[in-house]
């Protein structure tokens, strides 16, 4: 009886001290709903009723009176919601203060739990009153946020508050009783929830790895101690039902293991619940505490083991080689990146790879660099802060090369952030090189305004967009140009798919050439670069592309590719060459006149120790000299000189038989490229009725996907190439854009001063519209692809191209079956007999390369070639597409040797030098001239790329002739250097398809229907129409200065 009674007096203090927190809740919960239900009826009732009884004037006086009030309450409630979320520094303090009183409250409970479990610790009495302030100052912080909530059923029945409810009244009943009951005061743990906010008030997490494992912390913690505490509460009292009691004497520290042992899923079996609430909890808390500990203890690990790998800094060891790669760092673009740095390393990897990434690597991104962590390395962090940079030693490292996203939807955005790293680089380390990647040509201007930024220090831009759509204009009057680059460049070439078209493949061997450089021999010094240019071929088996011209006071240097007669060579002067090693190009500066001049075997050419000229010439000695070069045989070189031009019947590029000066002819102020006044957009508008439009023959067509929205392509890279002025301007080939006129307006502003353009609004996906501007009569055709990315899916990123590319080619007529490719619209020379068939070179550009099997020409299906051999008549191999992996390969390339990037450029984009692009970038400023008459005059008069047939004149007359025969004769006759060969492929080939070899070899015999790949001079005739206009007029082989083919 004294038990029951016990009992019964034990339940009854715990209800008084469980009833005024329900009391309250409900209470609160059934007031919040009787107001909504009121204030909805008083609303109902009163837009039904009530406003149809009031006057006007009375309703105007009730909004205003109602307007006014409610504003002043939003005033008060704006300013407590502004305290409550931190945004002053009162509101700061109080957040914080809350947060500490509330772990003070916390540890009020442990010390009161201490002394219920018997520990010999002893607190004074007055501890309860330090608690119950506490507890008032949780109640008047529970007043602010209730006054402050917009939602007030919502804020009723958050965690906060509900914790609120069940720890503050039982404290103030504890005050008045003056008896403590521990209860559902472990509901204050559930308040460590607050922490990660609070830390990040006081500034000591700021990244996401500091916050987020904060967050993951302050969850486990609290949800560890209140499942402990709810534990320590059942199990202690047991159940409220059953008599005797089933509790059990069990501390709050085995209560802590109970539960770990629990989440871990271990359990061990030596603590176990026995009330009926214990055990009920015990099931819903194995699900979820399970879940929770199976995510965040390894998600906990992981941030730290990453946090101490990718958060580490770089030992620099001396003498040791280092790159730091940042910007774009993906695993598409790693895995690019590192497949062409190995490629360029040929193996030998000597340079570690740092990569600096902004956002931490994926699992496939990890693995890749496991795959390759004896030479890469990754840090978390960003080239714009710098402590990453210190940490990644960019004060050491050999250069920084920052990649661009190619497929970024704003190429700008992309654009202006890879600067922002230059920027910082350069301001924390002016002395590191840069090589940086951009999209956008016009993004350039920024980067000559950089402070330190110095392209003669080895900084370098690679303009994507500029080289891609050079490579796709110079193909269009070059077709496989840019497979043929792609292979000397890059060293990409399919050796394999050219050995299928070759009779007697034992001609291509088994080198694959690449451009390089090296210092020229002093020997070679006051020789013509024509003279140079074939005695390296001869006696050394090199091909000589072109030099690199030094001028001005600063040390500025260009590139003159194949350029006059009269230019001499200078000491210390370094060549471009086609080699298969670098120990072939050696050989061009160990070359001795006294030593070497009888020796025919290029192998036997070594470094002598003759007492010849060794020491080296000043700059400043270089200039003098090179007053007095310019001299051909103790004449004056005025046929092809850069400097004192000849008297030519050329005004402004254009022929003019009679002598006569043609002003409709001008240059830009550079003097590279053809120019105009700006022609409205109205008056270059083609429509299916102009009569321009019916009169379009041998144009160049470019069709562009786009629309208002797109990003820009930059059309005007695309224009450049094909109006430099190395083109006389009868030489200039119509331009008719095709594409949607929305876009082609915003463009059109970038290329009005061009002469030659034309627009057409339509499709090339429409035939009518090709037909409108005469695709059959055009000669060439360029596919540019859209920015914009309509599926995730790569194979079908190209969908529009694709489409468009069969589209044109269906368009076409079906040859015969005697019909020659006819690229030129006419008959190759030396095969007047045969007839010609006009087929239209279509360059398409690819976003993804696997996609040119959809591309490919295959013959039908009642050929009779072998399936293997259909496989390989792709489009490959004939140059028809460009894809953007070629020029992810450049970034290596630079970082290797920047003078192939700047020789590539003064190729595909005409430039010359990059102190000249530097001028052209600040045209608009007022620049009206370069200041050096020579480099004007080079720029003039560079050489142009051409692809010839072979001519009478350059055969020899024996039997067959080979590649070194027709190489050297043109060389001689005509200063025409050629360095490639676009050869049929064998038969069966219905669609008179053509490959391309680099650098052929010497006793390679030539086909009649080969065609040559050609460094032309400037006052050199190439076309048909230019070569019957000379000989009939000129009636010479030379005649002012002008050469004819």
């Amino acid at each position: 009886m004294t038990e029951e009674s016990d009992l019964t007096s034990t339940l009854h203090f715990q209800l008084a001290f469980i009833i005024p927190s329900l009391f309250v809740f409900l209470g609160g919960l059934f007031t919040i709903l009787a107001f909504r239900l009121a204030r909805y009826m008083y609303g109902f009732i009163l837009e039904q009723i009530g406003r149809k009884k009031v006057k006007d004037k009375d309703v105007w006086w009730l909004r205003k009176r109602k307007q006014s009030s409610v504003y002043l309450v939003r005033v008060f409630f704006t300013h407590v919601e502004m305290m409550l979320s931190a945004q002053t520094s009162m509101g700061c303090v109080l957040v914080i203060l809350v947060f500490l009183l509330n772990i003070g409250s916390l540890i009020i409970y442990f010390v009161n739990l201490a002394e219920e479990e018997g520990y010999q610790i002893s607190f004074p009495d007055s501890i309860i009153y330090v608690d119950t302030g506490f507890n008032a100052f949780f109640l008047f912080y529970f007043g602010l946020r209730f006054v402050a909530a917009d939602d007030k059923l919502r804020f009723w029945l958050e965690l906060n508050s509900l914790v609120d409810f069940f720890t503050i009244p039982p404290v103030f009943v504890s005050y008045y009783i003056d008896r403590n009951w521990l209860g559902l005061r472990f509901l204050r743990a559930l308040r460590l929830l607050e922490l990660p906010r609070i830390l990040q008030f006081l500034r000591v997490t700021k990244n996401n790895y500091s916050i987020k494992l904060s967050k993951l912390f302050a969850v486990f913690i609290g949800t560890w101690l209140t499942a402990a505490g709810f534990i320590h509460l059942v199990e202690n009292n047991g159940d409220p039902w059953v008599q005797p009691a089933n509790s059990q004497s069990i501390t709050y520290l085995k209560c802590m293991y109970l539960v770990m042992v629990t989440m871990s899923t271990v359990g061990y079996g030596d603590i176990v619940v026995q009330t009926a609430l214990g055990r009920t909890f015990i099931i819903f808390f194995i699900i979820g505490g399970l879940v929770l500990f199976a995510n965040i203890i390894p998600e906990v690990v992981e941030i730290v083991e990453s946090h101490k790998s990718y958060k580490s800094s770089y030992e620099v060891v001396s003498g040791k080689n280092y790159i730091v790669v940042c910007g774009n760092i993906t695993l598409e673009s790693v895995t690019t990146f590192l497949q062409d740095f190995l490629l360029q390393d040929t193996g030998k990897v000597c340079t570690e790879i740092l990569f600096l990434g902004e956002s931490l690597p994926s699992l496939e991104l990890e693995a890749v660099f496991k795959c390759h962590s004896a030479y890469t390395t990754f840090f978390y962090g960003s080239a714009l802060k710098s402590g990453d940079l210190k940490r990644v030693g960019m004060e050491s490292a050999n250069a920084c090369l920052i990649l661009a996203d190619v497929c970024s939807p704003q190429p700008y955005t992309e654009d202006t952030c890879n600067i922002m790293r230059v920027l910082s680089i350069k301001n924390h380390y002016p002395n590191t090189r840069v090589i940086l990647q951009i999209i956008q040509s016009r993004n350039k201007v920024h980067l000559p305004n950089i402070p330190n930024w110095d392209c003669r220090r080895g900084d370098n831009i690679i303009c994507l967009a500029e080289l891609k759509l050079g490579f796709i204009a110079q193909s269009c009057l070059v077709p496989g140009l840019s497979t043929l680059l792609t292979s000397l460049f890059i060293g990409k070439e399919n050796t394999e798919t050219k050995r299928k078209y070759l009779k007697d493949k034992m001609l291509l061997g088994d080198k694959d050439y690449k451009v390089m450089t090296f210092q020229l021999s002093n020997d070679f010094a006051d020789m013509t670069f024509i003279e140079v240019c074939r005695l390296c071929f001869v006696k050394l088996n090199l091909v000589l592309l072109g030099i690199e011209l030094k001028f001005g006071s600063r040390g500025e240097s260009t590139i003159l590719i194949n350029p006059s007669s009269g230019i001499k060579l200078h000491w210390n002067t370094m060549g471009f060459f086609i080699a298969h090693s670098l120990a072939e190009v050696k050989k061009a500066q160990f070359y001795c006149k006294a030593c070497h001049s009888d020796i025919q075997d290029p192998e036997q050419i070594k470094k002598c120790h003759c007492k010849r000229r060794v020491h080296s010439r000043s700059f400043s000695e270089i200039l003098k000299l090179h007053s007095g070069s310019l001299v051909s045989h103790g004449e004056p070189a005025k046929s092809r000189s850069f400097i004192n031009l000849p008297p030519q019947r050329f005004v402004d590029g254009v022929l003019d038989v009679q002598g006569k000066e043609n002003s409709r002819v001008i240059l830009d102020p550079t003097g590279r490229f053809h120019w105009c006044d700006a022609v409205p957009l109205q008056e270059a508008l083609l429509s299916c009725n102009d009569q321009a439009a019916l009169n379009l023959q041998d144009h160049i067509l470019v069709c562009v996907f786009g629309d208002a929205n797109s990003p820009l392509i930059g059309l005007e890279d695309f224009v450049m190439p094909l109006r430099a002025s190395n083109f006389i301007y009868h030489e200039l080939k119509d331009i008719v854009f095709l594409g949607s006129l929305e876009y082609l307006q915003r463009e059109w502003k970038f290329i009005q001063n061009f002469p030659k353009l034309w627009l057409f609004s339509g499709s090339a996906l429409c035939c009518a519209d090709l037909r409108a501007v005469n695709v059959r009569d055009c000669s060439a055709c360029a596919i540019l692809s859209s920015n914009t990315t309509a599926s995730s899916n790569p194979s079908l990123v190209d969908t529009e191209s694709i489409l468009a590319t069969l589209n044109i080619r269906s368009m076409q007529d079906k040859p015969s079956s005697a019909s020659l490719d006819a690229v030129f619209r006419g008959r190759a020379l030396g095969n007047q007999s045969e007839p010609c068939y006009k087929r239209i070179p279509i360059t398409t550009e690819l976003k993804s390369s696997p996609n040119a099997q959809f591309i490919n020409q295959a013959p039908s299906g009642n050929s009779e070639i072998p399936e293997q051999d259909q496989l390989s008549t792709t489009a490959a191999p004939a140059g028809a597409i460009f894809s953007d992996s070629f020029l992810n390969s450049l970034l290596s390339m630079t970082y290797y040797n920047h003078h192939i990037l700047a020789l590539l450029q003064t190729l595909v984009t005409s430039g010359t030098s990059p102190a000249l692009e530097e001028q052209l970038l600040e045209m608009d400023s007022g620049l009206s001239r370069s200041p050096d008459d020579m480099v004007q005059n080079a720029s003039q008069l560079r050489c142009k790329l051409a692809l010839l047939p072979l001519s009478e004149r350059l055969l020899t007359g024996v039997t067959e002739d080979s590649f070194g025969d027709v190489y050297c004769k043109a060389l001689d006759l005509f200063g025409i250097l050629c360095f490639g060969l676009y050869r049929l492929m064998e038969e069966p080939n219905p669609y008179k398809n053509r490959f391309v070899i680099a650098r052929p070899a010497s006793d390679l015999k030539m086909l009649p229907t080969d065609l040559l790949f050609c460094l032309v001079p400037f006052n050199v005739a190439t076309t048909d129409d230019q070569r019957g206009e000379m000989e009939s007029q000129l009636g010479s082989k030379k005649t002012g200065g002008q050469w004819a083919i």
